[in-house]
């Protein structure tokens, strides 16, 4: 026998952990629950003082101008198409010309068809709308962005409720309501 101290066996690629290392383990996983914790007290701390408090780096409490705040909500959202659709509506003499403008009103959009629907003050206006609609149509994407409306369906003038009669149902529009 020797007088040197026997050496651990290792064996085929493995090594046993030293007690130097099971220490820098144990010592890391201490620091990640101390991080823990103290994470968890300053949450705790600031919900008492009223939630977040904002530094001097900007981040997404920080104030905006009107505009930006508007355009941030309609991207939110998803209220690109009707937006835009709506600044049509209080554009639509400079888009259509003040001609055409003056007989004709878009007055609303389905967002889910994407149809514009344009309505004209005589039958006449209705009907030349009609053959003005693709060159309208190609005109409102040009200026929206492709495939924003994909149809414009022009209706003529309302015509006025009749009333006959002091008895009615409930309901009704008068005598044109059974035949169609």
């Amino acid at each position: 026998m020797s007088d040197q101290p026997a050496e651990p066996k290792e064996s085929a690629g493995s090594k046993e952990p030293s007690g130097i290392d099971l220490a820098r383990v144990a010592l890391r996983a201490a620091k990640e629950q101390a991080r823990a914790r103290g994470a968890a007290a300053q949450q705790k701390k600031q919900a008492k003082r009223g939630g977040l408090r904002s530094g001097a780096r900007s981040d997404g409490r920080d104030p905006l101008p009107l505009g930006a705040a508007i355009s941030r909500l309609i991207a939110e959202r998803g209220w690109e198409a009707p937006a835009a659709v709506g600044g049509v509506m209080g554009r639509w003499p400079q888009l259509v010309g003040p001609e055409v403008a003056q007989h004709a009103v878009p007055s609303s959009y389905d967002e889910d068809e994407r149809v514009l629907v344009v309505r004209c003050d005589s039958t006449a206006w209705a009907t030349q709308l009609r053959l003005l609609a693709p060159q309208l149509l190609r005109r409102l994407n040009d200026d929206l962005g492709p495939g924003t409306v994909k149809f414009i369906k022009v209706q003529g003038p309302g015509g006025p409720v009749q009333r006959y009669g002091r008895l009615r149902a409930p309901g009704s529009v008068g005598p044109g309501d059974t035949y169609g």
